[in-house]
């Protein structure tokens, strides 16, 4: 007994001197609905700490920001799957970054993957349905879900809106029969004329290989377009003649690529798109 009792008191004398670095004081996710999901970190670092090094959720981070109590930028490097940040006397400091890796979808059912250390909150998007949770929440307020650290998963729907489908499905009908048209005038004057030296893909092999494919209609007035620019095209051109949103034709064109159909070529300033035979 009197030994067990040494042993505690050493344990209580050295758990002091082991310090984190940080305390996470508060970590939310909040999911848009085209799956991209917005990571905020809220941080104490511990006193007299110089620097700290806080692991990032998923592997590809865009508009990360790292900024103290006052909203004034701090310095920060990212290091795999963690960012370092200099502290600079900070007494708070704020992390958030988008990542379209936390979230899967199949079929109507989309999922978001999370394994933390820290328990955390999850924002839905509006009108959403939880379908499957992977833990008893540690609490639920309309679409705010707070869950505990470990490997969870929460699986929801988007609510079905049928006007607003009927309005797409008009939408993109009418903008699939522009689009064909256009191919088939294009074509034809083609035809007439010499064919240009920048013409890269055979038209109607392209377009035979398409059909083999079960392609939604952004997919077909993406690549129709891109066909039509010769079969090459800056992705934010082809983004911006089809009103997509950047997440989406990000999305859209990773699909493509996976199928064989596009090749995506990373540029300095923006990516190209390059259709394949």
């Amino acid at each position: 007994m009197r030994k067990i009792m040494i042993l505690i008191g050493i344990a209580l004398l050295v758990i002091p001197l082991v310090s984190a670095e940080f305390t996470v004081s508060d970590l939310e996710l909040t999911i848009c609905r085209d799956g991209y999901v917005k990571v905020y970190y809220q941080i104490i670092p511990s006193d007299y700490v110089v620097q700290i090094s806080v692991p990032l959720l998923g592997e590809n981070y865009e508009n990360l920001i790292v900024e103290d109590e006052n909203g004034k930028p701090l310095n920060f490097e990212v290091s795999g799957n963690s960012v370092i940040i200099y502290v600079n006397n900070a007494q708070l400091i704020k992390v958030s970054y988008y990542t379209p890796d936390l979230t899967s979808k199949h079929g109507l059912v989309w999922t978001l993957n999370v394994s933390s250390p820290y328990s955390f909150k999850v924002v839905l998007p509006e009108n959403s349905i939880v379908v499957d949770l992977s833990d008893i929440p540690l609490s639920i307020s309309s679409n705010v879900i707070s869950m505990p650290p470990g490997n969870q998963s929460i699986s929801y729907t988007l609510e079905y809106n049928a006007e607003r489908n009927f309005q797409n499905v008009v939408y993109y009908f009418l903008a699939g029969v522009l689009t064909i048209s256009a191919v088939f005038i294009g074509i034809k004057r083609i035809s007439s004329k010499k064919v240009s030296k920048d013409i890269k893909v055979n038209k109607e092999a392209f377009l035979k290989k398409m059909e083999k494919f079960d392609l939604n209609d952004e997919e077909r007035e993406a690549l129709l377009y891109i066909l039509e620019k010769g079969g090459r095209a800056s992705q934010a051109e082809v983004r911006n003649a089809l009103g997509l949103p950047k997440t989406t034709a990000w999305r859209m064109f990773k699909r493509l690529e996976k199928q064989g159909l596009v090749k995506i070529i990373k540029g300095r300033k923006e990516n190209w798109i390059e259709l394949t035979l």
